[in-house]
């Protein structure tokens, strides 16, 4: 029992640490410049994150009282000035920085990186809600791009099963961390184009910045905007948003809300069935007693119980029509006899001459008229037409002696040179 006093508990060796780091003067009060990573904001009020710079971390508590001073939000990525004081917590041995004061000092190399990837691609069109395809509303294959271990997978494979077990699962086990994990998702996407599949999900569980990164990368991208089959992008948790949420043609805030928008629930579906089957059965039996109503006026009808009557209204509607008919047929012929009569009657017909002899002295007429402006009987009566150059003689003024002019007569010409002209 002596030589037990000489060990130390664990609690007794943290307690003393705490001690002496709570009175080094210089750890009271430390000024620190980060990148905030793994941040996380308790419902207490409490922020719990990690500072880093290139090759080291230090863990970080900003509790409520002075994380409600801030005039920024803090998120992974930011650099940031803090002053606070360094100490152990003893429950786990870890030291850590006691954050009193915090000021927004630029955004970390891996926030910038995000951000102009996401203006660099959003400039090219990936993002845009043209280039979406649509869930199919029953899938029957779904591929899965997941790292084969971990909670993501579980809850996918289970929430599918739940809601929609009818539906096949195909996974292609996939780096999801690390340096290699980029190429190994666009690997995937491609291996996943070869098997039919109807839908893919590509995700994986929380975690900070770095952990998501593969999902940042411009590889990942491309490979998810070439897809031709939809992607639904499941990465992290609710608040966590990468460039695979943003290019995939829907975004799930979780893993599992991936596996719920995939799949219909299979209960639902039921339900909406059996309404379906109800209102199928409400619906034909309508029909069955509006048809049953109809066929019983139709029997009911008098035309079914007397036939007869309606071929009597016919027969009557017919000899109607006859008699129309042959009285417009009468009075056609009765027009047509009357005007027969009245050309028999005419004076043309009975004394055809009358009408010769009327037109003949009609004709004389008319020839005794053409006959007084002929210029030809105006010869006969002794006049004659001079010509001269074969145009007609008016005046003595178009003439001069020695010229040859023509002289029309009533029987014949006669061609003259002109050996005196006198002017009136």
């Amino acid at each position: 029992m002596g030589e037990d006093n000489k060990y130390l508990t664990v609690s007794a060796i943290n307690r003393y640490l705490k001690d002496q780091f709570d009175k080094n003067e210089h750890l009271r009060c430390v000024f620190l410049k980060g990148e905030i990573s793994n941040f996380k904001a308790h419902s207490s009020g409490h922020l719990y994150f990690s500072l880093k710079d290139d090759t080291s971390r230090i863990n970080a508590v900003m509790f409520n009282k002075s994380a409600s001073t801030l005039m920024f939000k803090p998120a992974d990525g930011a650099n940031v000035l803090v002053t606070g004081r360094i100490s152990i917590y003893e429950s786990t041995g870890n030291y850590q920085i006691y954050v009193d004061e915090m000021i927004e000092h630029g955004l970390g190399s891996l926030h910038i990186a995000f951000e102009k990837l996401k203006e660099k691609l959003s400039k090219e069109g990936l993002f845009d809600p043209k280039h979406k395809k649509s869930l199919p509303k029953y899938p029957s294959k779904i591929g899965i791009i997941t790292a084969p271990t971990g909670a993501a997978i579980k809850d996918i494979l289970s929430t599918i099963k739940r809601r929609y077990p009818i539906c096949e699962t195909l996974l292609f086990p996939s780096l999801v961390q690390g340096e290699y994990a980029a190429p190994d998702i666009v690997r995937n996407i491609k291996r996943a184009a070869l098997h039919n599949l109807d839908l893919i999900i590509l995700g994986r569980g929380g975690g900070s910045i770095e952990d998501l990164w593969a999902f940042n990368e411009e590889i990942v991208a491309r490979a998810i905007f070439e897809s031709e089959i939809p992607i639904i992008s499941a990465v992290g948790h609710e608040v966590d948003f990468t460039i695979s949420d943003f290019v995939a043609d829907f975004r799930a805030p979780t893993p599992t809300g991936a596996a719920e928008m995939a799949v219909p629930n299979l209960v639902e579906i039921e339900k909406h069935i059996n309404q379906l089957k109800i209102r199928l059965a409400e619906s034909i039996h309508k029909k069955i007693n509006f048809q049953r109503l109809y066929l019983d006026s139709v029997k009911n009808s008098y035309v079914i119980k007397s036939p007869m009557i309606l071929f009597d209204n016919k027969k009557q509607k017919l000899d109607l029509l006859a008699n129309n008919l042959t009285e417009i047929i009468k009075k056609y012929v009765s027009d047509k006899s009357n005007k027969l009569g009245l050309l028999k009657a005419s004076y043309v017909i009975k004394t055809p001459k009358v009408l010769y002899e009327h037109k003949r002295v009609y004709l004389n007429n008319l020839i005794e008229k053409l006959e007084l402006v002929n210029p030809l009987m105006i010869l006969k009566r002794g006049y004659s037409v001079t010509y001269h150059n074969n145009k007609v003689l008016f005046s003595t003024k178009k003439i001069k002696k020695g010229d040859y002019i023509d002289i029309k007569l009533s029987e014949g010409s006669i061609t003259a040179v002109v050996d005196l002209v006198k002017e009136n």
